[in-house]
């Protein structure tokens, strides 16, 4: 990169925890986020656990107050991580020229509350019935005038250009699992040709909305619910599906001239990041050749060679067939490198998963270790890969490379070093 890069700041609301310092101990312990899903009544699903976040406040995050009401769950989890990011970078009010601030953030479609539906629905039903024609004068008269907003997904973005004054770049990606990927490719790239000095990036998402649920059946879910914490086992022989959750993870970006120039600690350096796209024609399976690419170009363009990479930090769905397809890649284009995978501590967070799965690697490179994969007990001959389970692993190169991937084809690889 012609601008040299860094990560100052880093924001964290998962299951494991919310912010930095709390993810990173109950990540490090070997805990599971994955729990009975107690926010809605689950007794007609199949599936009744996930990766759900119990203790999270957004009257502590949002500001002003009433900007809640115009906020889903989504936007408002991603608001309160990019303002602990910025609380972690040391950026205060007007520490950066406004116009040289941007953000961009990545974001899942959003569901619809169905506490914000319910009656509406309940006017348009009669005899258990549901009558259309009511439908339009029920809505006007039952909804929030600006229920829309709640469900856009750059409304995250927006909302926290305005609270932190960042008049600079700013956009949304909503690509899926790839979402805060591709959005943190953005940031950087933007940094990188000058036209802001500081950059919020990240994703948010919620898969545990029961409407999100409904939409995308529960088919490719485990169905351990009699032993919820150990459901999401990436890599592992005996996984049975993925595993639902929700967070959002927020990293600051800043070009390494303004963050000395400002006295900012360096968590990490960002080397490369590098997006790829396999075409998906019809019900074809995927085979990883976007992934591989990504994961070339990105290793390339760090200057790294195999041997210099500490670890990967895997997508790690935890579903037969994509774990399959990634460990192939990975091990096609590095070989026994060690490998991580979050997804097994936290569940699968949408298009927040990518950014809450990088900061464990930062923080790891941070103490010199890499964190490992709970719940990898059987190796699947399928998956060859080098799964790190048990325990931290030490003593391994102070670099890694985050990957992300979705069924729809797009991959993206990201290369990090830790601060010198």
């Amino acid at each position: 990169m012609s601008r040299e890069i860094v990560i100052t700041g880093l924001g964290v609301v998962s299951p494991l925890g919310i912010g930095r310092e709390a993810f990173w101990e109950q990540f490090q312990a070997g805990q599971s986020g994955i729990r009975p899903i107690t926010a809605f009544d689950t007794s007609a699903l199949e599936v009744k656990f996930g990766g759900q976040i119990v203790d999270f406040d957004p009257k502590l995050y949002v500001r002003p107050r009433k900007s809640l009401k115009v906020m889903s769950r989504e936007i408002q989890m991603g608001f309160a991580a990019a303002d602990l990011a910025l609380v972690d970078a040391g950026l205060t009010a007007g520490s950066v020229e406004p116009d040289r601030f941007g953000v961009v953030f990545g974001s899942d479609m959003i569901y619809a509350d169905m506490h914000d539906l319910e009656s509406t629905y309940r006017r348009c039903s009669a005899s258990g019935h549901f009558d259309f024609e009511k439908w339009g004068t029920a809505a006007m008269e039952e909804l929030y005038p600006l229920w829309l907003l709640k469900l856009l997904p750059n409304m995250a973005a927006s909302h926290i250009a305005i609270a932190h004054d960042a008049r600079g770049p700013n956009n949304s990606i909503v690509l899926g699992d790839v979402s805060s990927m591709l959005a943190i490719a953005e940031a950087a790239s933007v940094i990188e040709r000058g036209w802001a000095d500081v950059m919020i990036t990240g994703g948010t998402g919620c898969r545990l909305d029961p409407t999100a649920i409904v939409a995308r059946c529960e088919h490719d879910l485990s169905h351990r619910n009699d032993d919820a914490e150990r459901a999401s086992r990436p890599f592992d022989r005996n996984r049975d599906g993925l595993v639902n959750g929700e967070g959002a993870g927020s990293i600051v970006l800043e070009s390494l001239e303004h963050a000395v120039k400002r006295g900012a600690h360096i968590h990490a350096r960002l080397l490369a990041i590098t997006a790829r796209h396999e075409p998906v024609r019809g019900q074809q399976p995927l085979t990883g050749s976007g992934l591989r690419a990504a994961i070339r170009g990105s290793l390339m363009k760090s200057g790294l060679e195999t041997r210099d990479l500490g670890h990967v930090n895997a997508h790690g769905l935890s579903t037969v067939a994509m774990d399959r397809v990634e460990a192939s890649a990975i091990a096609a284009e590095l070989g026994s490198v060690p490998v991580t995978a979050p997804k097994g501590s936290l569940g699968h967070l949408g298009a927040g998963g990518g950014t809450v799965e990088l900061v464990a690697s930062v923080l790891g490179l941070a103490e010199g270790v890499v964190p490992p994969t709970l719940n990898y007990e059987t190796p699947d001959p399928d998956c060859p890969v080098n799964v790190v389970h048990g325990s931290p692993l030490s003593g391994r190169p102070r670099t890694a490379m985050k990957v992300n991937f979705a069924a729809t084809g797009q991959a993206a690889a990201m290369v990090i070093a830790a601060a010198e």
